[in-house]
């Protein structure tokens, strides 16, 4: 393990299929004032809704709505939100959702007493917080993005054609977030496996950095390892208790900031696909997919033991009588067919981006310098190229 760091994560977790009742401890604690924060209207199909506002009512909450929080939240949504919080002077935001909603909330946290706009001084300019910073609790009901134990938070602003994920600190991290499998169930086959990509590549973008023998890696490679065997399950029987269920407390150790422990750590994929939805608004997890073996075939020969290991220990691919180079490669062709056994989307083409937008994906990706290889603005639009 090379380096110094520290390591605290503040969030409590519940889980499992009695753990929404446990809302009822954590409510106490804060204020009367909930801000409601939902999507659109599944949470209310599926009977969550009524169910959580129950809860509050009979914890004596009063309830301020903030509801339509889309897949990649917007600047625009951001002011929204932080001026029902304002208004309304709320105690607590409780997020219910997938990790867009938990980003999003994360946001107006940090943000809805905010003096400036916090677009500019907390995204663009990446300011400490230096205001009153809001509660967050999250009722998770997709997996994926690990928001509900971690600090990050992802805004998209199209008008400037940028997606910016900022990863605050302790203090905006979720006091306590409730994971029960069963509110995934519902989740359309698409969303479902864009989110497993998207947990997927957190982990490699961790573990494709350093050369030194890190614990943090053999962390990684079992949960890659437990990851692709649920993702088989999952897919064939998406009620699965048990898979759903690994897959969710994966979803969160894959970005808890645990693994990344010791690792200069990479972010390039993200990077690449936060751009490419800044542009099409497509899915977070798709645009990771969709980039993620031309970048790994650019950075290959420049990490080369780390992506023949990662061949042998994760993907089972035999060494003997092969060079370094044939069992890094064989480990991607394998990857690329568990990811075509996915339905995931594997060109940028698929997801709506042309030729002609190249160039400016290319100059809204923000360049990372943990990885393997630092990437030049040509070698980026030759990436975003080789992923049509």
């Amino acid at each position: 393990m090379l380096g110094n760091f520290s390591y605290s994560n503040p969030t409590k977790l519940y889980f499992g299929e009695n753990s929404l009742e446990f809302l009822n401890e954590e409510l106490p604690k804060y204020g009367k004032r909930v801000q409601l924060i939902y999507g659109k209207s599944s949470i209310k199909k599926n009977g969550l809704y009524d169910k959580i506002v129950e809860i509050l009512k009979k914890n004596g909450k009063e309830i301020f709505e903030d509801a339509g929080v889309m897949p990649n939240p917007t600047v625009q949504k951001l002011y929204e939100g932080c001026k029902i919080a304002k208004d309304n002077d709320v105690d607590l935001l409780l997020a219910v959702g997938g990790g867009s909603v938990c980003d999003y909330a994360k946001a107006v946290a940090a943000s809805a007493h905010c003096k400036e706009d916090p677009w500019e001084k907390y995204y663009l300019r990446s300011e400490e917080i230096d205001n009153r910073i809001l509660p967050v609790g999250c009722v998770l009901t997709m997996v994926g993005t690990g928001s509900e134990m971690n600090g990050g938070s992802v805004i998209t602003n199209h008008e400037q054609k940028l997606k910016i994920g900022r990863v605050f600190g302790d203090n905006v991290f979720p006091k306590f977030s409730i994971l029960n499998p069963v509110f995934t169930y519902t989740l359309p086959e698409y969303q479902m496996v864009a989110g497993i990509y998207d947990i997927m590549s957190h982990i490699l973008e961790q573990y494709f950095s350093g050369e030194d023998d890190n614990t943090s890696d053999y962390l990684s490679e079992g949960l890659l390892r437990s990851l692709i065997h649920s993702s088989r399950i999952a897919l064939k029987n998406p009620t699965d208790y048990e898979a759903r269920s690994n897959i969710m407390w994966i979803a969160t150790w894959a970005l808890n900031t645990l693994v990344a422990k010791g690792k200069t750590t990479d972010w390039m994929v993200h990077m690449l696909g936060h751009a490419v939805g800044s542009y099409t608004d497509a899915t977070h997890g798709m645009t990771l997919a969709a980039v993620s073996m031309a970048y790994y075939k650019k950075i290959l020969p420049y990490g080369l033991q780390k992506f023949k290991r990662y061949a042998v220990n994760v993907w089972d691919v035999c060494p003997e009588g092969k060079s370094d180079e044939a069992i890094a490669l064989e480990g991607l062709a394998v990857m690329e067919a568990w990811m075509r056994e996915m339905k995931l989307v594997m060109n940028l083409s698929d997801l709506g981006v042309t030729e002609e937008m190249l160039e400016g994906l290319a100059n809204s990706t923000f360049v990372k310098t943990g990885g393997y290889k630092i990437l030049t603005h040509e070698e980026i639009v030759a990436v975003f190229k080789d992923s049509l």
